[in-house]
């Protein structure tokens, strides 16, 4: 899937790539005081080009609007449309994006399921629309395009072992 369908599924749903990339920015530019945006928007694309990321975008969102029309089976139909908080496959489901970065994707994903900030806020606050995966899928792009960039970052202290601790 190319990137530019996977960006259109998002942008259904009322999320924009430079939203996604504002919550990384959020995320990173306390530790990287020469970050910009464009660099958090190049991550979060990096992230969404990987094929098992973009798989989890479309069977999140396909969820989500399978709800909205109600069409799953019970009880499923009415632990979505409840967003039941001990539901959980929806973390689950996103955790999975932000493993490919290792732990420092985990703990941003967790700060951000928990704290919501920006788009991911908007997501779980609309009553409008089934949001049950797609809220944390976007955490998991944030975290993950996030741990990415800390990843990355040239200006981190590098640590070496002493020649005579050996």
């Amino acid at each position: 899937m190319p990137l530019d369908l996977a960006e259109q599924w998002l942008n259904r749903r009322g999320v924009t790539l430079d939203s996604i990339a504002d919550i990384v920015y959020q995320l990173q530019s306390p530790y990287n005081a020469s970050l910009t945006m464009e660099a958090c928007l190049d991550s979060v694309r990096t992230v969404i080009r990987k094929r098992e990321v973009q798989y989890t975008l479309i069977t999140g969102i396909a969820l989500d609007e399978l709800a909205e029309q109600k069409r799953l089976p019970e009880p499923l139909q009415s632990i979505m449309e409840a967003d039941e908080s001990l539901y959980g496959v929806d973390e689950t489901l996103a955790m999975g994006i932000t493993n490919v970065y290792g732990m420092i994707g985990l703990t941003s994903f967790g700060y951000l399921d928990k704290a919501k900030i920006g788009v991911i806020r908007e997501l779980n606050d609309n009553r409008e629309q089934v949001h049950v995966f797609l809220d944390d899928i976007v955490a998991g792009l944030a975290a993950a395009a996030s741990a990415r960039i800390a990843h990355r970052n040239r200006d981190a202290r590098s640590y070496d072992a002493a020649d005579d601790a050996l």
